[in-house]
């Protein structure tokens, strides 16, 4: 494992240079294989062009979670571990998002060619794709084989995979892009869509890393209420909700977001998302609106399009957002003061309540 001194600068800019840190790890294991420069080449490629370059959110939540539970600035130490957590995550996504784009024919991915775009990789970007992930373990193993807690972080990312990959497949069989049913689809599948495909490794998986990391147990007693406090339940009950409502966001903001606003054309209408906003018209739809619906959506013809948006203004989606937001912010806030506020290795409310200030009332 390389040692080093953690730069000084901003969180996010110290979090920033430890990507050479790991970089240099994980060439220099590929390297000790034996494999030539050809295949070194490829697999520098591999890493540089699919896992820097994103908002980092879910990593920089690993390092802020591990400060919020510890009280205190970190150590160049805790620094290090913190980040190469919140780059396994960042390395997780990218083995997520190199599949997502192949499966989707997607074009662009952060201001550049999807990978399988790239020239000479292709379908190649599948094998590549398991050489991110492996990268995220081997960074594991260098790192964290001696902490007591390291199997827990082994068997997290490991079920967090099986959760987005079920996600991703509720979402592919639910509503294929090719294939307009709405009776297939509901505000349940959406939900279960939302939880696996999102939830638990955008808001969940960062957590439970800080957590195992500060090693709070599964279990403790809270010197405040006296009550036992089942910690990653607690995490999960309130984590998982946040998620959802973010992803319910991220539907409206697709449908009533500006493109300078957002970032990016809205596209869930002529894809055939299984979106909160359709289950939501659906549900208010009147005999005639759903006729609309049902042979305008998912069609990729601008004018079908606008038939679609001009159903969902007059159910009033909008206004059911509204209440939605208000609603669900107003239920997370209250699960959040329900957890006690403990010193030493116990959860701090200010985790979730960092989470929820980021994303509420959200406009792009």
């Amino acid at each position: 494992m390389v040692t080093t001194t953690v730069p000084y600068g901003s969180k996010r800019e110290r979090f920033q240079q430890t990507f050479a840190i790991v970089r240099r790890e994980l060439l220099d294991v590929f390297a000790a294989q034996g494999v030539p420069d050809d295949a070194q080449s490829w697999y520098t490629r591999i890493i540089d062009y699919n896992v820097p370059g994103g908002k980092l959110n879910r990593a920089l939540s690993v390092v802020d979670s591990v400060e919020i539970i510890k009280g205190h600035p970190l150590s160049d130490h805790e620094f290090l571990q913190a980040a190469v957590l919140g780059w396994a995550v960042e390395f997780l996504q990218a083995f997520f998002l190199v599949l997502d784009d192949l499966m989707d024919k997607s074009l662009t991915r952060r201001g550049q060619p999807c990978y399988y775009r790239v020239p000479e990789v292709g379908t190649i970007a599948v094998n590549d794709a398991v050489l991110i992930e492996s990268a995220l373990y081997t960074l594991l193993k260098l790192h964290f084989r001696n902490e007591t807690y390291y199997i827990d972080l082994v068997e997290l990312f490991h079920e967090t995979t099986l959760q987005t990959g079920t996600g991703q497949l509720l979402d592919l069989i639910t509503a294929p892009e090719d294939t307009v049913d709405l009776s297939k689809i509901s505000l349940e599948k959406f939900q279960l869509i939302a939880r696996y495909k999102t939830a638990y490794y955008s808001f969940y998986l960062p957590v439970a890393l800080a957590m195992l990391m500060c090693e709070i147990p599964e279990t403790y007693q809270s010197r405040s209420s006296g009550e036992t406090v089942h910690a990653y339940k607690v995490a999960r009950s309130i984590l998982l909700p946040i998620g959802e409502y973010f992803q319910v966001q991220d539907d409206f903001l697709d449908f009533a977001g500006a493109p300078e606003q957002i970032g990016k054309v809205g596209t869930d209408i002529v894809d055939n998302k299984c979106s909160w906003c359709i289950n939501t018209a659906l549900a208010a739809a009147s005999p005639e609106q759903r006729a609309v619906l049902e042979t305008s959506y998912g069609q990729r013809d601008p004018a079908m399009e606008a038939k679609v948006k001009a159903v969902f203004e007059e159910v009033g989606l909008r206004e059911e957002y509204r209440a939605y937001e208000e609603k669900v912010h107003a239920e997370i806030v209250a699960s959040i003061e329900s957890v006690p506020d403990d010193e030493g290795k116990a959860l701090k409310r200010r985790i979730f309540t960092e989470f929820l200030e980021k994303i509420y009332r959200r406009q792009k």
